[in-house]
């Protein structure tokens, strides 16, 4: 069984930076494909941030967070960081951290952490 603890959420002004972490623990490894997802009120789950488990680390962000969020990892650590900075009021959300074994989709999902941007 896999745990995914995040972290690192809080309250912050438009155009500020937080660090959101995610601790896994159980069976996961360097292999695993780690994401970060967001959900607003009343919308559904938006895909945020992801970095493969191979051993490039290749990463993916949609266009809405692109060159403003960074997602990277600490295999030693079994970590998984998103660093955000420019925050907008439209980032408010909770961010759940998601783990994938390898050629599977997310198995695995933290307990999410609230990031509020106030304008």
């Amino acid at each position: 069984q896999v745990q995914l603890v995040e972290s690192g959420g809080g309250l912050v002004q438009a155009g500020g930076s937080l660090r959101l972490s995610c601790a896994a623990s159980g069976r996961t490894g360097s292999r695993y494909t780690m994401g970060w997802y967001r959900q607003a009120p009343g919308k559904e789950r938006e895909f945020v941030a992801e970095i493969s488990g191979n051993s490039g680390g290749t990463t993916h962000y949609p266009d809405s967070v692109k060159g403003r969020f960074t997602i990277s990892r600490d295999n030693d650590k079994n970590t998984v960081y998103l660093q955000m900075n420019s925050l907008k009021p439209e980032d408010t959300a909770v961010y759940f951290c998601a783990a994938a074994p390898p050629n599977t989709a997310y198995k695995y999902w933290g307990q999410g952490t609230q990031v509020t941007v106030s304008s």
